[in-house]
């Protein structure tokens, strides 16, 4: 360690505490306290206590110095030299401002611990010590009318900042992943809360629908908030239109959900509009249409796992037919299981008109009880039932069980893509792909685990806290702004991902290997990771929400020194552990001092 003064243009010079280590060939150094506020000859005394020299006091140096507060603020300066590093803070505002500091500050809240504005504006208060957030932008006497208001401006801002995040990452020619979900509102006060499909499941609760345009890896752009009864095909036009009136490109291929790229949005929407393309996939009926008609060979699959062939019910598109052999067996597992459970039910009904006391009897009651088992696990379709007002009968209908078997684990594809432009393995892996826009709404709703059901992509663990629910605004601007800093949270959380996936589950290899993207298998290293939980430099493995914590733990401590001349403050920041010090040193970050 040693001390250095820095100049400081028309303002005295900086007095730093400072520690040089190597990285690799190259020498660097890092800032661990900054003793600015100390008079010089306590500083001249440090530096030679740091040669080595002993200097004589009337106390003892460790009855001189107290910690007095001691702020979580390691995982603060990640996050924030991140969003430098990205250029998101010039984005937002070419200039330095308070307001600008606001939005930041509510961006590196969504990600470390997610509260209402209220409980933020408290947590950047000085009197809290919560974290170091406060005193680094300072905020700490920032309130939540500010953050309000902080709010608003970000929301108007939202289409400028918007269109330079499309600059940076779509070109003429790329991809473009677009989904939706829904999200329950709290109160009914907003005049985009509708009642519509739910995915929550929350009954009696208005909504929101909101659509999320991400680049071909994943990385989030653009948001839009629509009412809570709109259903998910009338989003997409307005999509269209932001990506080639507002983005300027005109030649992009669209991948998205079957449920939102139906054929009548096809044939009106993307068609007539020279230099769109599509990749999206059938649903099961149609699935199950061209099985009955045979135009897909069921039996190829047990040769293969990829099959591309032509329908005349889909002219000029190409359709390509994968089966997961994985997901195949899942699906054939739980539907047995299923099956075996209300078998059982039925069978307890059987005995009950069987039995010779207080027979169940009555075509109705026995009806009854049959519906209730029904209406439960909702498989009636695999059964031909006999009722009668003596007996129940049931019987599997194994013929229509042996066709759901033989589509197990299949998805079809449909794209209007030329064949000398993708090949069927890219247009699988580009569909696959769409799974990271699935990953950012559970990172949206703050679900940890999770499974993508259609294409059998095995999710390690994903966490993110920068959740939107729950959602108390009642003006629906507010509500646009509020799901707009989630995704600009989102985005500084993808991007830190992406550098710290050696230190988390995250699987950082993209296999291109045939069979592993139809399988949708993890890499060796990813499952390697999983079984020993360490990495291959033996550092424990972290989700993100652990190591954020974990970064949590480097403190900004403020010390109080004591001497005959006076009480003297000063910060010092905690000395990172090595495992600490691989995370900044794959964020490219040499030291987290306070700003």
């Amino acid at each position: 360690m040693y001390i250095e003064r820095v100049p400081n243009r028309n303002s005295p010079p900086a007095v730093l505490l400072r520690e040089s280590y190597r990285e690799g060939d190259q020498v660097r150094k890092r800032t661990l306290a900054n003793l600015s506020t100390l008079p010089d000859d306590v500083v001249d005394n440090m530096k030679l206590v740091l040669k080595g020299a002993k200097v004589s006091m009337t106390e003892t140096i460790p009855d001189n110095f107290e910690v007095i507060s001691s702020r979580p603020h390691g995982h603060i300066m990640v996050i924030l030299e991140t969003i430098k590093k990205l250029g998101l803070d010039k984005i937002i505002a070419k200039t330095p401002s308070r307001t600008r500091n606001l939005v930041l500050g509510m961006i590196i809240a969504r990600i470390i611990n997610p509260k209402s504005k209220l409980a933020t504006a408290r947590g950047f208060h000085e009197k809290t010590f919560s974290n170091s957030l406060g005193k680094v932008l300072n905020l700490e006497k920032a309130d939540e009318d500010e953050l309000y208001e902080a709010l608003d401006w970000l929301v108007n801002k939202q289409e400028k900042i918007e269109n330079k995040l499309a600059g940076l990452h779509l070109d003429n020619g790329s991809l473009v992943l677009y989904d939706v979900t829904s999200t329950y509102l709290e109160g009914k006060s907003c005049e985009l809360g509708k009642y519509g499909y739910n995915r929550d499941k929350k009954k009696g609760k208005t909504q929101i629908v909101f659509g999320l345009l991400c680049d071909q890896n994943g990385c989030p752009i653009a948001v839009e908030v629509f009412e809570g009864n709109t259903s998910d095909t009338k989003t997409l036009k307005s999509q269209i239109e932001k990506v080639r009136k507002r983005f300027g490109v005109h030649n992009v291929v669209w991948v998205t959900d079957r449920g939102i790229l139906t054929s009548s949005n096809i044939e009106e929407l993307v068609k007539p509009v020279e230099g769109l393309d599509y990749i999206s996939g059938l649903t099961k009926a149609s699935i199950r249409k061209l099985a009955e008609v045979e135009s897909i060979q069921l039996g190829l699959f047990d040769e293969v796992n990829l099959v591309e062939f032509e329908s005349e019910d889909y002219p000029h598109e190409r359709l390509i037919a994968c089966r997961n052999p994985l997901i195949a067996a899942k699906n054939q597992k739980q539907r047995e299981a299923l099956l075996r459970i209300v078998e059982e039910q039925f069978d307890l009904i059987v005995k009950a008109t069987k039995r010779e006391k207080r027979a169940l009897k009555g075509a109705d009651k026995i009806a009854l009880r049959v519906g209730k088992v029904l209406n439960k696990y909702k498989i009636n379709k695999y059964y031909n039932l006999n009722i009668t007002d003596s007996e129940f009968t049931y019987e599997r209908k194994q013929e229509l069980i042996d066709q759901e078997i033989a589509l197990d684990g299949i998805y079809i594809l449909r794209t209007s893509v030329d064949k000398t432009l993708m090949d069927g393995f890219e247009v699988v892996k580009a569909y696959k792909s769409l799974s990271s826009v699935e990953e950012a709404f559970r990172c949206y709703k703050s679900i940890d685990l999770a499974e993508n059901a259609v294409l059998g992509f095995p999710q390690v663990e994903q966490f993110s806290k920068t959740k939107v629910r729950p959602i108390y605004h009642y003006k629906g601007d507010r509500v646009k702004g509020h799901i707009f800093l989630c995704m600009l949270a989102y985005y500084v959380e993808w991007h830190l991902k992406q550098k710290l996936a050696p230190l988390l589950f995250e699987d950082e290899e993209i296999d291109d290997n045939y069979q592993d993207i139809i399988k949708a298998s993890r890499s060796d290293s990813a499952v390697a990771k999983d079984r020993k939980k360490r990495t291959e430099d033996n550092f424990p493995v972290h989700s993100f929400r652990t190591l954020i914590e974990d970064l949590g733990t480097i403190c900004l401590n403020t010390v109080e020194c004591t001497l005959e001349s006076g009480k003297y403050v000063f910060d010092k920041i905690t000395r990172p552990t090595e495992l600490q010090q691989k995370a900044l040193d794959l964020l490219g970050i040499s030291s987290i001092c306070t700003q």
